[in-house]
């Protein structure tokens, strides 16, 4: 078993020509690419602002930015027989890993436009996406260093969103640090030409719901010691998925 590192830049991730080949399907060491996406709702739904807006009962939440830090993502194959582990020497597992920051990506709000990087990977089945949602830190490793050096408003900062919140502008922020690990159904199947994309569907209109799921909270209520923090925490965590989607249209293609 084993486990490739590819170095992909922030820069890179925001910029896929600079990544890709062209379209030809292969990287420049002639691997096959995979493609990976973010989205907040399918291609195919109504409405083209650049915010997302939700209503619920009396309550208005329209959200005008969403960033999250993004630092590391691994593909686990399906004939492995444990998960990925950031503890075994390299070779030791059966990932592709890709080394990609940390990472500051805007989520694409209310028209279902997706943000790509395209990395080239060995051929095989994968049956599991894992990533990071990392909370950059003062003193931590170089990686952070360089990322904080670019944007240090998000020292200790996961997430952040900006918006109103029935006509009163918030801002939200959170320190969440959390491993994703999303199974991949059917296995993705990277062959040796060609390229396959991976979504990422975030469901950012579930995050500020309250508990029982009927009824908005104020973001406001949800920054660090609010009496919503643990609440949205967990909102986040579950509103993620991950299917193929070659066509990048935001829906799965099983």
């Amino acid at each position: 078993m084993r486990r490739i590192n590819l170095a992909v830049t922030a820069a890179c991730a925001l910029a896929v020509a600079a990544c890709s080949d062209g379209g030809s399907g292969t990287g420049p060491d002639g691997r096959s690419q995979v493609s990976l996406s973010l989205a907040t709702e399918p291609a195919s739904a109504l409405g083209l602002s650049l915010d997302e807006t939700v209503t619920l009962g009396e309550n208005t939440l329209v959200l005008t930015s969403a960033q999250l830090v993004l630092k590391e993502i691994e593909f686990e194959r399906a004939e492995s027989s444990s998960d990925c582990a950031d503890d075994l020497p390299d070779g030791d597992d059966d990932c592709e890993e890709l080394e990609i920051g940390p990472v500051l990506v805007d989520l694409p709000l209310g028209t279902g436009i997706t943000r790509e990087l395209t990395v080239a990977v060995d051929t095989g089945h994968y049956d599991e996406l894992e990533f990071v949602i990392h909370k950059p830190e003062d003193g931590g490793d170089a990686a952070d260093a360089a990322f904080l050096a670019a944007h240090p408003d998000f020292a200790g900062v996961s997430i952040r969103v900006t918006g109103t919140f029935n006509g009163t502008p918030f801002t939200y922020e959170t320190d969440l640090d959390v491993e994703q690990e999303h199974d991949l159904v059917p296995a993705l199947v990277v062959a040796e030409s060609g390229t396959v994309n991976v979504t990422l569907m975030v469901d950012i209109s579930t995050w500020f719901l309250d508990e029982a799921k009927t009824a908005l909270v104020d973001p406001a209520t949800a920054n660090k010691g609010g009496a919503n923090e643990s609440v949205v925490k967990e909102n986040i965590k579950q509103s993620v998925e991950a299917f193929e989607d070659d066509n990048s249209d935001g829906s799965s293609d099983d």
